[in-house]
């Protein structure tokens, strides 16, 4: 019914933080090629963009979401608890998981960070 509306709503506001992020943010030296914060924070959201994107597409398809007002059938319909409900466990359910999803993302980039750079081999003269 509506569950793509609660990551849509935590794309906004990782959106709008990463938009300040990138405002405030002082450019790295190309020898410190560290993944930003902001970088990351960009990840979530194209992880959650898509994911709303799709579900929304999904309930268009299925009749759920109208391009007339009230635009979810549920609400037109009465249903409006049971669309909360959904929202409440479906939507916050997927925006959690995405987030988990993220998170393992970013430990995953930081270990790879961690790891000493391979040193280069040494050529060996052939005589």
């Amino acid at each position: 019914m509506a569950c793509f509306l609660v990551p849509a709503a935590e794309a906004i506001v990782t959106t709008v933080a990463s938009k300040a992020m990138k405002k405030n943010s002082v450019p790295a030296s190309e020898a410190e090629a560290k993944i930003t914060f902001g970088s990351r924070l960009n990840w979530l959201n194209n992880l959650l963009w898509g994911g709303s994107a799709l579900l929304a597409f999904e309930h268009v398809w299925h009749g759920e979401v109208t391009p007339f007002f009230p635009f979810l059938t549920a609400a037109a319909e009465g249903e409006t608890v049971e669309m909360l409900k959904e929202m409440g466990t479906v939507g916050v359910g997927m925006a959690v998981l995405v987030t988990g999803v993220w998170v393992g993302m970013v430990l995953v980039a930081k270990a790879i960070e961690k790891r000493p750079a391979p040193e280069p081999e040494a050529a060996e003269v052939q005589s």
